[in-house]
């Protein structure tokens, strides 16, 4: 594309179409943009519309795709095309820095996060000058340029907070300090004298302390993953100011607004989380600053109100205090039993209570009310930082903390039996506090695993949690409700099972709550109770246990997500799929009705996916339904292609990304349900499965394998006969694959698959070309995991064709090529197949190779018979070996660019293990036996003078033993 003002307007017309709220016009201009993503100057053309254009619009709309397109398409994946020229990835890298810099802050916002992902890639190797481009705008006293350097190094930076410790990442950050600490460091201390100078001007501090918060953020990712030396020298520095700004109180960076948090606000955040970070990590280093942030912190608590814009600030606080407690040596900062009282009493106990601000969110919030409440989001809540506190103070005061907490729990209690319906949440309070008090640890998978013994957790439950969850509306007191159901999935460990039995019906009940949190937390409490295991590794509660409830739950589970704000609830999604998973052949009687609202939900939620949680446990669901049916009658496999294939076909039609690999995956359970021939439907399917475009989503590729995999095993014959035109397409997938590190054990999946079952003439004039392209990939990039498959397939083919086919077709390509593969392949690599069926392949195949194949007993390849022997008793009584050369060891990472789907394995879509020499071999040591003794009567005296002069003595004693158990000799 030329950077021309013709195609300056094209692309501006387009950008506008993509903001249409109607999918016609916005579609296709989605689909223009993404077939010329891939042209020369694309992305420099939006960069020039985002300087040049006169519409505001406009210029967000190009930062927001240029954006996006770095994102798809800045990384280079090995063995793919790189999808920028390097000339534009020059002129981006020139020219990015200085714009972001004189944009406004909307599009300032979208270039940072343009340049950190270019960064991620480039920096510090290929972008060398990067940091100097930066620290240099700092001299410019423009703020608003400072402001961007910033929040450029922060988007940078940020990753340190979560990055393995490696060699690569020390230098990285070494780098970064020697330019960026101390102009960093003087930058604060210049921008700190102007709030003192500007202590009265209203905007200039908004700008100044929007500095102070990214200069404080940036100060956490340098410091976080090891203590550096010029911040240990400056310690004096940095913490005196820090100190001085959790201490400081101007009113003209406080914001009126109830709700959003103000920059002090956010500034004293980020001091907190600096606090914490030193406490926990550098505490030596941090001592003699301790005992005054302790004091500051404490008192910044006690004089905060309970308004919503200070939740972060004192959640932030709650948890610095929480990582100091559980430290040792400042134990003694606690010990006295006054303070206990005083941090319980002032902090702990007004920050559990439920506000206003909770009941709101509640009602009206309620996703984001249980994804904070569940899930424990980033977003700290008061209530969990408090609970934090709770858990680190009774690490060393469990005793006396226990005590002071059950005189509150009663006596909040107390005021609740005066008057429920006013004084609700006092109980709910208690509830909280109960469950902060009791659980010690806890993780998603089994709820609480260690409680506080002093605790009675049964008790409880029978007298305060049941009673809520009995009474006769499930609508009324819904906090509690929700707080009863949170208590049962959190202590379900403790709880006897016979109580757990007892609730069941009580949750199914409230899956018709109208509260969305209600009704949800029903659904979760089920699923994990569905997924207790008991003795033996069986379920806890079994499906005859269940079996008086099965219709009322399912019912109830379906009618949920008819609910107003539940349609596309993942937690009622996920409860169906675990209950089909439970109850198995019990909802046998219910699928045609269950598998009609499965497909009507699919069918609704395909024209616009935008919950990935609940589409692949629909999918699980679906699969479910499919396999418990099909298992009890396999002719029902005709009824689910009807409900399906409908919205299949509209799904593939209208290029549902999103759904495209599960459906894959559907059809492939679907197909291998077949026993004989495949059906036509499937059949007119086939040529589509093949086209390239398909190929090119990376997620696509391990269920279109499998799904050409199914058409394999099940219509071999009929591909050969009326689709033989067809096979050329199929070996081309191959091709594509094989030339792919990421995914060549795709490629060998499906070329076994390939020489398995399709008719040996229909392949015949493909067999040497295949083995010319293996032999080519050998050649240019040779890996653990390609030897691997590659062993695997030459030993199938072997099984399929004979040994002598095997070495015929190797000596074909090159004279004596068979003795190489033997002597710098088989022999000193066989030893790192993994998988019993792989191993047995490999067995069988060598086995043949020893006593099938003439040119080993009596040409030069005879000197390599007891070599490969050797190797193969090896790879029966040797331990795998599992190393894999330096160089390699992230190759076979599936790293997929950008936001294309990525591929989610269906569990309940699995394919069973099959094992192509199954019925031919049982035991693979024996079979070695056999074809031996039948080796050596066909030539007497060979085998064993051979065994005699070469074979080592342990793997002689091994051989023995095979001969032994098979009853046979050598003559």
């Amino acid at each position: 594309m030329e950077l021309s003002d013709a195609n300056l307007q094209t692309l501006t017309e387009y950008l506008n179409k993509t903001l249409d709220p109607d999918p016609a016009v916005r579609r296709p201009a989605e689909k223009f943009l993404e077939s010329v993503e891939g042209s020369q100057n694309y992305p420099l053309l939006l960069l020039t519309l985002l300087e040049k254009s006169q519409e505001n619009v406009i210029k967000v709309c190009a930062s927001v795709t240029f954006k996006n397109y770095i994102k798809r398409n800045w990384r280079i994946v090995e063995d793919e095309p790189n999808k920028i020229c390097e000339s534009d990835r020059v002129a981006i890298k020139a020219h990015i820095v200085p714009l972001m810099l004189s944009s406004p802050e909307q599009i300032q916002k979208q270039l940072s996060d343009a340049i950190s992902i270019i960064g991620r890639e480039d920096f510090p190797q290929k972008w060398p000058d990067l940091l100097t481009e930066m620290v240099d705008r700092f001299q410019s006293g423009d703020f608003h340029v400072i402001n961007g350097v910033l929040r450029t190094a922060h988007s940078l930076f940020k990753r340190y907070r979560h990055e393995f410790k490696s060699n690569e990442l020390w230098t990285e950050i070494k780098l970064v300090l020697d330019a960026f600490a101390l102009p960093l460091t003087n930058l604060f201390k210049a921008t700190i004298e102007l709030c003192s100078t500007h202590a009265n001007d209203a905007s200039a501090l908004k700008v100044l302390f929007s500095s102070l918060i990214l200069i404080a953020k940036l100060f956490y990712s340098l410091n976080f993953q090891d203590l550096p030396e010029f911040f240990e020298d400056n310690m004096e520095t940095w913490m005196t100011n820090f100190h001085s700004l959790l201490t400081l109180d101007n009113k003209l960076v406080q914001t009126d607004d109830e709700e959003e948090a103000g920059l002090l606000e956010l500034l004293k955040s980020q001091i907190c989380d600096n606090a914490a970070l030193y406490a926990q990590k550098y505490d030596e280093e941090f001592q003699p600053y301790l005992p005054r942030f302790v004091t500051a912190i404490w008192n910044l608590l006690v004089t905060t109100g309970q308004e919503v814009k200070y939740d972060l600030l004192v959640s932030n606080a709650i948890q610095f205090l929480a990582s100091v407690c559980e430290r040792p040596h400042y134990k003694h900062l606690f010990e006295d039993q006054n303070t206990l009282t005083s941090i319980c009493e002032k902090v702990i106990v007004p920050n559990m209570e439920f506000r206003a601000a909770d009941e709101e969110a509640f009602e009206d919030n309620s996703e984001e009310y249980i994804r904070r409440d569940l899930e424990g989001s980033d977003i700290d809540t008061r209530r969990r930082a408090a609970c934090d506190l709770v858990r680190g103070l009774c690490k060393f005061f469990e005793g006396p903390v226990t005590g002071i907490f059950s005189g509150y729990v009663n006596s909040m209690l107390q005021e609740y039996a005066k008057n429920p319906s006013v004084n609700w949440k006092h109980k709910d309070a208690a509830i909280y506090l109960v469950t902060s008090l009791a659980s010690k640890a806890q993780t998603q998978k089994h709820g609480i695993t260690q409680a506080n013994e002093l605790v009675n957790l049964t008790e409880f439950f029978v007298n305060h949690i049941q009673p809520d969850l009995k009474s006769a509306s499930v609508n009324e007191f819904p906090v509690l409700k929700a707080d009863g159901i949170k208590y049962i999935m959190i202590f379900r460990n403790q709880v006897p099972k016979e109580q757990l039995l007892v609730s069941i019906p009580l949750l199914i009940n409230h899956l018709q709550a109208e509260s969305i949190v209600v009704h949800t937390y029903a659904a979760h409490a089920l699923e994990r109770l569905f997924t207790m295991r008991g003795t033996n590794n069986t379920t806890l509660i079994t499906a005859a246990e269940m079996a008086p409830f099965v219709e009322v739950l399912l019912t109830n589970l379906f009618k949920a997500l008819t609910l107003p704000g539940s349609s596309e609830n993942e937690y009622i999604m996920k409860a169906i799929m675990r209950s089909f998973s439970l109850l198995q052949e019990s909802i046998i009687p219910y699928i045609p009705s269950v598998i009609t609202q499965l497909t009507q939900k699919l069918l609704a939620v395909s024209k616009n996916p935008s919950k990935p949680h609940f589409n692949h446990y629909m999918f699980e669901s679906i699969c479910l339904s499919i396999r418990i049916t099909c298992r009890a009658n396999p002719d029902a496999v005709g009824s689910f292609e009807e409900a399906l294939f409908m919205v299949f076909t509209e799904i593939l039609r209208n290029d549902v990304q999103e759904f495209i690999p599960y459906v894959f995956q559907v059809m492939s359970l679907l197909l291998e349900m077949h026993k004989n021939e495949i059906p036509s439907s499937y059949m007119a399917l086939f040529p589509h499965l093949l086209q390239p475009v398909l190929w090119e989503r990376t997620g696509n590729i391990p269920p279109l394998v499998r799904l050409l995999q199914a058409y394999l095993e099940r219509g071999a014959n009929t591909i050969a006969s009326a689709a033989a035109d067809k096979i050329p397409g199929l070996l081309g997938v191959f091709q594509k694959l094989i030339a792919s590190k990421a995914n060549d054990h795709q490629g060998f999946y499906l070329l076994n698959s390939i020489i398995e079952h399709m008719p040996p003439e229909s392949v015949d004039q493909y067999r040497k070309q295949i083995f010319i392209l293996l032999f080519q990939r050998l050649q240019n990039s040779k890996t653990t995991k390609f030897i691997k498959s590659f062993l695997v397939f030459i030993n199938l083919y072997c099984v399929k064709y004979g040994a002598l086919a095997l070495q015929e077709i190797f000596d074909s390509i090159q004279p004596k090529m068979f003795g190489m593969v033997l002597e710098k392949i088989i022999i000193p690599e066989i030893q790192k197949v993994s998988g019993q069926v792989e191993k047995k392949i490999c067995a069988v195949g060598i086995t043949k190779i020893l006593t099938e194949c003439p040119p080993m007993m009596d040409t030069e390849y005879t000197k390599l018979w007891t070599p490969l022997l050797q190797a193969l008793i090896g790879l029966f009584e040797l331990p795998e070996d599992d190393t894999i050369p330096d160089e390699e060891h992230f190759i076979d990472i599936e790293d997929t660019p950008g936001y294309q789907t990525a591929f989610s394995q269906l569990a309940f879509a699995g394919k069973k293990e099959h094992d192509p020499v199954g019925q031919m071999v049982n035991n693979p040591r024996i079979h070695l036996a056999q074809s031996l003794h039948k080796l050596s009567t066909a030539c007497p005296g060979r085998v064993p003078s051979m065994l005699s002069t070469s074979l080592n003595a342990e793997a002689l004693q091994y051989l023995q033993g095979y001969l032994q158990a098979a009853s046979v000799t050598l003559l």
